[in-house]
């Protein structure tokens, strides 16, 4: 392999000739060797939005020419298509405020300027105004609410939508509902249906709500909070310059102190990210229990079979699509501590856990979403009710005893369906045999659509 040699301030670094970044991406990369995984995309691509945001707030304040910031701007949207994506080879686990990651992506730039002819120093011009300090905690930021406006949001609402339709081409079917894993009253299935629906719908609201403080950014409070070397407006000026790079909003934290050390932004929207993912391991169980057979079972809900399902038994099909669901529910709780224990480290005036909260927070968004897509497609809009298996059980279940309990009172109730299930009989037949009804009142006090 050939070498070309970069330099920094602790001295003279070999670094592959045919790679963009210099002698602090490579510093990094010889001393954390350390688990491989790298950055998030989503990182660098929010970096990509803010370097470009930055430049033009130091053009317009005279710290940098147009040309400068024309050359920086056009580096950074090349780094968002892709293009160079293996220009960032860094992995999480590094310094906790990210100030590598930072410097790997002002020396990229720096670079892909020098090749089209213009020279910029990656730490005077392309981090101009900035600290690792705030960028990363920005660029957090950013990524964060990108992958829940991009991605989470839009894949959650598609999955609402499916729910909605199941819904609505049920409207009347009855069923027999269950608590504690035992037998309840009836209800719709269409009822049960938009509690689904529902536990996609809330956690969406929360989300949006958590936008409100994600939305705000440490940038103009460079190493410690106080602005030094930011010309004044500069936070400003580049949340501005971001909207209008993004389409979503940004605006600055107002303090500064509170942007760079903590991460109650970061955990409120991870917490509304957890309720999404409990609420999919819910509705992914309901799903896969009212679908256990196909004879031995509930068999109540036919879901698509999509693959074989056992090596050994022929026939068999698997509920995978849930079961795909629910691990990532649980990756996602685990997620959860991770982000909560690592906000909890802000010492004085910064909190370097900044890497493994983006890491963990940008994989949970990015499973979910992933995780909504298959489910819907592969899982839900093929799903329909077993309709003879519904009736069978209401007509079956003890607990439409319920309705009675107005006309005979809860005891003799209660020992009618003792009765019924002690004999194996009916319901109908133990209220018979008790006396307790004729079969005119029965027939009329039991239906099933009167307790819906």
């Amino acid at each position: 392999m050939e070498y070309r040699i970069e330099h920094d301030t602790m001295g003279q670094v070999q670094v592959p000739a045919d790679r963009h970044w210099g002698a602090q991406t490579q510093r990094s990369k010889d001393n954390f060797k350390i688990g491989g995984q790298r950055q998030p995309k989503e990182i660098i691509t929010a970096f990509a939005f803010l370097k470009e945001a930055c430049a033009q707030a130091n053009a317009g304040v005279g710290k940098l020419t147009s040309e400068q910031a024309k050359a920086i701007a056009d580096a950074c949207g090349e780094i968002r298509t892709g293009k160079w994506d293996e220009e960032f080879p860094l992995v999480v686990w590094q310094t906790g405020s990210g100030t590598q990651t930072n410097m790997n992506v002002n020396e990229v730039i720096a670079h892909l300027c020098a090749d089209c002819g213009v020279a910029l120093h990656p730490n005077d011009h392309v981090n101009a105004s900035q600290s690792s300090n705030d960028t990363f905690p920005s660029a957090l930021h950013i990524a964060s609410t990108l992958a829940i406006v991009q991605d989470v949001l839009p894949a959650a609402r598609k999955l609402e939508e499916a729910f909605r339709v199941l819904e609505e081409k049920y409207p009347d079917l009855i069923r027999i509902g269950r608590t504690h894993l035992q037998d309840a009253t009836p209800l719709k299935f269409a009822q049960e249906v938009s509690g689904w629906r529902e536990l996609i719908a809330a956690p969406c609201r929360m989300l949006e709500l958590s936008l409100q403080e994600l939305h705000k950014l440490a940038i103009g409070g460079t190493a410690v909070g106080t602005g030094l070397n930011a010309p004044k407006g500069f936070d400003q000026m580049v949340c501005e310059t971001l909207t209008g790079l993004t389409g979503v909003e940004f605006i600055p934290d107002g303090n500064k102190f509170h942007a760079l050390t903590s991460k109650d932004a970061l955990t409120f929207a991870h917490g509304a990210l957890k309720a999404l993912g409990c609420n999919l391991m819910k509705i992914a169980n309901d799903i896969r229990w009212e679908a256990s057979g196909p004879r031995c079972g509930m068999g109540e809900l036919h879901i698509p079979e999509n693959e074989p399902g056992s090596s050994i038994m022929p026939g068999k099909v698997n509920p995978t699509q849930c079961e795909a669901v629910t691990m990532v529910a649980v990756q996602v709780m685990g997620n959860d501590t991770a982000i909560s224990v690592a906000a909890s480290q802000g010492n004085f005036q910064l909190n370097v856990f900044l890497p493994v909260c983006a890491y963990n927070f940008l994989l949970s968004a990015r499973l979910l979403a992933d995780a909504m897509d298959s489910f819907r497609v592969h899982c839900v809009e093929g799903m329909e009710p077993s309709v003879e298996r519904m009736k069978e059980n209401l007509n079956n279940s003890l607990m439409l005893v319920t309705c009675l309990t107005p006309k005979i009172g809860y005891e003799k109730a209660a020992e009618c369906a003792k009765k019924a299930l002690h004999d194996g009989t009916t319901l109908r037949q133990a209220v018979l045999h008790l006396g307790y009804l004729s079969e005119e009142e029965f027939d009329d006090t039991v239906r099933p659509e009167k307790m819906v």
